[in-house]
């Protein structure tokens, strides 16, 4: 395991639960990529830290370890980096020697290797990730879910707002069965943009 160097960022050392597991993070940036990974792909296997890679710098040998290797429920599988842009930006010329080893050595094995920054990690799927991703497992109301999934396919409800109001009973349990359902994937709706009332609500 590396050790944590000391630097300008604050370092969030944890663990993210995933599924029946949990994944090692370093950073608030690490978490979330965890986070949004497992909301993308729910059967994806996310390992930290997965290998150390040595390679020659010049006359020096050196060692670069990726953040994380994701191996995704189709069959493919990548090395990833996680890093601020600013961090990119300020030492460039000397990451770059290890990216370019991760690079060769995922090609040479049939995968690839990638950087991600909170450009590509924060934002809208973020968000709804974090509200989503803590009901997918919870239990849920059949009878209600049965009549939320017809009015969908019915055209009685075509928005978040509309299907809540069509549910039979308490607004709080239709609300909750109603997030639980978006949450497995029984109903769909547009993840770049945070889910609000409006939102349009759709049957796989």
């Amino acid at each position: 395991m590396r050790r944590i160097p000391l630097s300008r960022r604050s370092h969030i050392v944890g663990f993210q639960p995933i599924a029946a597991t949990a994944v090692e993070h370093e950073s608030a940036l690490e978490r979330d990529f965890v986070t949004l990974t497992s909301f993308d792909d729910d059967r994806a296997v996310i390992t930290a830290q997965p290998v150390t890679i040595v390679f020659a710098d010049g006359a020096r040998t050196r060692r670069y370890t990726p953040d994380f290797r994701v191996d995704w429920s189709n069959g493919a599988s990548e090395l990833v980096e996680i890093k601020y842009r600013a961090d990119l930006r300020l030492k460039w010329e000397t990451l770059r020697p290890g990216f370019e080893a991760a690079r060769k050595w995922a090609r040479e094995r049939g995968v690839s290797f990638r950087i991600a920054t909170e450009r590509g990690i924060r934002g809208p799927r973020l968000v709804v990730a974090k509200q989503l991703l803590p009901v997918r497992d919870a239990p849920v109301d059949i009878i209600l879910a049965e009549a939320a999934i017809e009015a969908v396919r019915s055209g009685a409800a075509t928005t978040f707002g509309e299907l809540v109001t069509a549910l039979p009973g308490a607004r709080s349990a239709a609300q909750a069965t109603v997030w639980r359902l978006i949450a497995r994937g029984a109903l769909r709706v547009d993840t770049s943009s945070p889910i609000a009332f409006s939102t349009k609500v759709a049957a796989p």
